[in-house]
């Protein structure tokens, strides 16, 4: 079954137009509701600016505090995208999400020619958000079931569990530990229906930019760390991220292969006046690719300095950059043949991340230049990677994002094995009384590598509804 692009865009706006009868029968019970719940998520729900302490926000809304905010190049976290009157906090959340979604491409290229089909998922959802004097907890777990027409061998249970504890030691020492795990058989497969375009303006692990064909797999990225405002205006941190990717069975992604990576960074800040934050950062990195029996191994240095402005605890401009040296040792095909002798050579990494959180609008956007581990590739890459993501407050109950992605992976040791990659996704959400919203969502994928050649566009659109209802917390 194929769906032209006229048809694909009128299921779309015929399942946005029927949530407005919906909206109109609620209208009453909503006037008296309590403020509308932020969407459900995969990811931790962060409340407050990613990149500061949470029991911060009083003491640094208008930058005026004592305390210092940790600067995003090596905060190691995601940029918040729920505008202001989405935020909440010190709550307890359940619900369940129903979807479907049309897929013109779910294989990839390993057919021929493109294999369309429709799925059927279920997520329940658990959320926990609690801030205390000292610690601040986001807990998300969001169990899926996934059932497809055509391609049932692929009917998947998913699983989706991120975690984030933020703990002040002391007036002026926070440590934080955060994970997230997915085990999945589409990385679509998740409450957030592919707008999970997460913007982080830290170069740390940077996230998977090849987007595997419907295939089983299991992905793990950790981050801990510790930060210490030692004088009014300077601060050092150290952090660790890892990064884990393992595919289970290897026959369905063909031209991809397992990975990990394991990073380091030590950084000094100074706040040279209340909105400007300036520092040095020394970053190591250890990448690694496992194609067959083989590993491939890269090593990677870098010193980088950056710059910070910070007008308020909601709004950020980030620049850094500085040299690199690699070292990578000899390179492996999956056959075990040779393709690379060992090679080192310097390079320069840069990137700049922009994040405006205000009350009915949230954008955030970053661009990278920098050694990082393959996702999936045979070896390390030099990868050029941009990310933007806009959430708009329509009206009290409508709200709309727009995401997009590219990255471009250059194969350290062999160019014409990397490729690039484009997504971009949109959405509406249409929260109807207190307890129910409605999505509606297309999403846009092309991929250029020479595994994936064949069929490199995949369409996806889909729909969704779901319950959810919240307890308050004890402050």
């Amino acid at each position: 079954m194929t769906l032209s692009n006229k048809t694909r865009l009128g299921l779309i706006l015929l399942v946005v137009a029927a949530m407005r009868p919906l909206h109109a029968g609620a209208q009453a019970d909503q006037q008296n509701a309590p403020a509308v719940p932020a969407p459900a998520v995969s990811s931790p729900v962060i409340t407050a600016s990613a990149n500061s302490d949470s029991n911060d926000v009083a003491d640094t809304a208008n930058n005026t505090g004592d305390r210092m905010l940790t600067p995003p190049p090596v905060s190691g976290q995601s940029y918040p995208m729920a505008t202001v009157s989405e935020e909440r906090s010190n709550y307890l959340l359940g619900g369940v999400t129903f979807n479907a979604a049309y897929s013109d491409n779910v294989l990839g290229s390993t057919t021929f020619a493109p294999v369309s089909d429709i799925s059927y998922s279920v997520w329940p959802t658990i959320a926990l958000d609690e801030t205390t004097t000292r610690l601040h907890t986001t807990l998300t777990y969001a169990p899926g079931f996934t059932f497809y027409q055509r391609t049932s061998a692929y009917n998947q249970a998913d699983q989706n569990l991120s975690a984030n504890l933020s703990y002040r030691l002391s007036p002026h020492v926070t440590a934080w530990v955060r994970d997230t795990f997915q085990k999945t058989s589409n990385v679509f497969n998740s409450p957030e229906q592919g707008l999970d375009i997460s913007v982080s303006g830290s170069p740390e692990a940077l996230s998977n930019t090849i987007i595997s064909p419907l295939a089983d797999q299991l992905g793990n990225n950790g981050n801990l760390g510790i930060t210490y405002q030692f004088s009014a205006n300077a601060m050092v941190g150290a952090s660790g991220t890892f990064l884990n990717l393992h595919y289970s069975n290897s026959s369905q992604v063909p031209g991809l292969y397992d990975g990990a990576s394991r990073e380091g960074m030590a950084f000094y800040a100074v706040r040279i006046t209340p909105q400007h934050y300036i520092g040095v950062t020394y970053q190591y990195q250890d990448l690694l690719a496992y194609p067959a029996q083989a590993t491939n191994e890269t090593q990677a240095h870098a010193v980088l300095f950056f710059y910070t402005f910070h007008p308020s605890v909601r709004v950020s401009f980030s620049l850094f950059g500085g040299p690199q040296y690699y070292s990578a040792g000899s390179q492996f095909a999956p056959a075990g043949t040779l393709i690379a002798t060992p090679s080192q050579a310097w390079t320069p990494a840069a990137g700049a991340s922009v994040n405006y959180q205000l009350q009915r609008t949230s954008v955030a956007a970053s661009y990278f230049h920098s050694v990082s581990g393959g996702s999936g590739l045979v070896g390390a890459v030099q990868l050029d990677s941009a990310t933007l993501t806009l959430r708009q407050q329509l009206t009290r109950s409508l709200s709309g994002e727009i995401g997009g992605a590219y990255a471009n992976n250059s194969i350290l040791t062999a160019n014409s094995l990397g490729g690039h990659s484009i997504i971009a996704s949109a959405a509406l959400q249409q929260q109807v009384g207190v307890h129910f919203n409605a999505q509606a969502g297309y999403t846009r994928l092309h991929q250029d590598y020479t595994f994936f050649s064949a069929n490199p566009d995949t369409n996806r659109e889909w729909v969704s509804v779901s319950y959810q209802f919240s307890r308050p917390l004890g402050r």
